[in-house]
């Protein structure tokens, strides 16, 4: 697993800081061991079992998710906002057999772990156990499932190779020009992709550091711009605007102040939704940062994004990230005319093939067209319109 076998080269590098206190790369290699070993009991390998967990952002949250792949199990990490009904849909879905909670989510499972036999652990309660060999994790070995939104219908299920995942990730490292020297601030939830993978994911690929917060608060979040020597900061738009409206009320000291440090960033990006043209236009003279704009979908990760160099236009998501192959098509699955507008589709190495249900059989939601080798011929249905934007 190209993950863990890379953060050995930064065991003493901070990987995490979250509640006030810092954590390397060593100690989570460590103790993520440690509990992969526990979870692993008389067993030499998980092969592939659906192991639930309910975590808040922060550290635990990391080494919770290490230690699962480390042991050989496909992760699934639930929403911490969700009620018991929505929770049961997803562990019922995924076949979950296995739990891990934090304590301040004990009352809300416990009952419906003990009820349908579910092994229920709480992280609080673990003890370290011997160490033992950890079974070798292949890139074609699934990783984790998340779940779509569900605006249409129930939300999916997609699960995700760990060559999936570092796909993703190396993509990203590569177009956004990551670094160890990065560190970043952690607001985003963690039951999707762009929390998981565009930030903990490409910052601990690269031996960057990640500063959690547990919830988004304006008031948190400038002060940790203003002392955490961040250099990269990744939002939804409603997130930008609440930050707005916030610097909006501060007298003008604290706003050159706040200015002063975000000028300090290297770069800032939006996603998951469309971002108003008015709050990037906002955003550039508050913070001298002109927002980078990127498409992905839980599908697929990222696909599309703004150039790190170069030209950001306001109301384009931007090109096809490196390795990435984008078409638009009309409703006989035909390219389209330069300058119309089609369905786009798109085609990588990154994007999961099991969507749906039936979790563990591949092949869900594909297109396949004639005249190329297997491998090359799959494009996801994104299921939106877009056209390409004229050159300027």
């Amino acid at each position: 697993m190209k993950l863990i076998s890379r953060a050995n080269q930064y065991a003493d590098r901070i990987a995490i800081l979250a509640h006030g206190q810092t954590h390397t790369y060593g100690k989570l290699l460590d103790e993520s061991g440690q509990l992969a070993c526990l979870l692993l009991g008389d067993s030499s390998d998980l092969d592939e079992e659906r192991i639930a967990f309910m975590v808040p952002p922060g550290y635990d949250y990391v080494r919770v998710q290490w230690a699962i792949w480390r042991a050989g199990g496909i992760a699934v990490p639930l929403c911490l906002t969700y009620p018991l009904p929505s929770l049961a849909y997803v562990l019922q879905d995924t076949g979950a057999r296995t739990i891990i909670v934090a304590r301040l989510y004990a009352d809300l499972l416990q009952d419906y772990a003990r009820e349908n036999e579910l092994r229920f652990l709480i992280l609080e309660d673990l003890l370290p156990v011997a160490k033992k060999p950890l079974p070798d994790i292949t890139s074609g070995r699934r990783a984790m499932i998340l779940y779509t939104s569900g605006t249409t219908n129930l939300p999916k299920g997609v699960v995700s190779t760990h060559g999936n995942l570092e796909a993703q990730i190396a993509m990203l490292v590569d177009a956004w020009e990551w670094s160890a020297d990065d560190r970043i601030l952690c607001i985003l939830p963690l039951h999707h992709v762009h929390g998981i993978v565009n930030v903990i994911g490409c910052a601990l690929w690269c031996g960057a550091s990640v500063v959690f917060q547990p919830k988004f608060d304006p008031q948190s979040v400038f002060r940790s711009f203003r002392e955490d020597s961040l250099t990269l900061f990744m939002a939804v738009p409603t997130i930008y605007y609440k930050l707005i409206a916030y610097f909006d009320q501060l007298s003008p000291e604290e706003q050159e102040s706040l200015t002063s440090s975000m000028q300090a960033f290297r770069l800032m990006v939006s996603g998951s939704a469309a971002l108003p043209v008015s709050v990037m236009e906002r955003w550039q003279v508050l913070s001298g940062h002109r927002l980078l704009e990127r498409y992905g979908m839980t599908e697929m990760g990222m696909a599309i994004s703004n150039p790190y160099h170069g030209e950001r236009r306001p109301g384009h998501i931007g090109q096809a990230l490196p390795g990435v192959t984008v078409r638009l098509v009309d409703e006989n699955n035909l390219v389209v005319p330069d300058g119309d507008a089609g369905e786009i589709q798109v085609k990588a190495l990154m994007y999961s093939t099991n969507i749906g249900r039936n979790l563990m059989q591949p092949g869900r939601h594909l297109r396949k067209t004639a005249g190329s080798r297997p491998e090359t011929l799959r494009f996801l249905m994104m299921g939106i319109t877009g056209s390409w934007g004229v050159a300027q």
